[in-house]
């Protein structure tokens, strides 16, 4: 039944339309789903690890760009940093419940990698070998 009446949808949230380029939204999405982002909230979420041993966990990453992104998600609540009163100093990352939180969609996107891999491994050949 059409009264003409015009249906309006409801104004998203400027803090959280990740579609806005001035959404910090935005930028949260950018660091959580830039590759080094990915691979730190999946290897914390086995549990905490020693800065060393997420370096050893995600293999290509300097140790400048695992401070980065551990600074970064640290910044945004995803990862608590816990230092420990010793000589020297043992300092470990894990999830905070934000980041475990957000690690079970992004479980799902890895999951999802690991069983499609070979199709689009396949469909990029295929397209290679068609000339484009």
């Amino acid at each position: 039944m059409d009264d003409g009446a015009e249906v309006r949808r409801p104004q998203p949230d400027p803090l959280s339309d990740v579609f806005n380029s001035d959404c910090p939204g935005r930028r949260v999405l950018d660091r959580v789903t830039s590759r080094w982002g990915v691979l730190v909230l999946a290897a914390l979420s086995d549990g905490p690890l020693r800065f060393y041993l997420l370096r050893d966990r995600i293999g290509g990453i300097s140790e400048r760009m695992l401070s980065l992104k551990l600074r970064e998600l640290t910044r945004d609540g995803m990862v608590l940093r816990t230092v420990e009163p010793t000589v020297p100093p043992r300092v470990s990352y894990e999830l905070s419940p934000l980041g475990r939180e957000l690690t079970v969609p992004l479980q799902g996107l890895l999951d999802w990698i690991a069983l499609r891999t070979h199709d689009v491994v396949a469909a990029q050949e295929a397209y290679d070998a068609a000339g484009r």
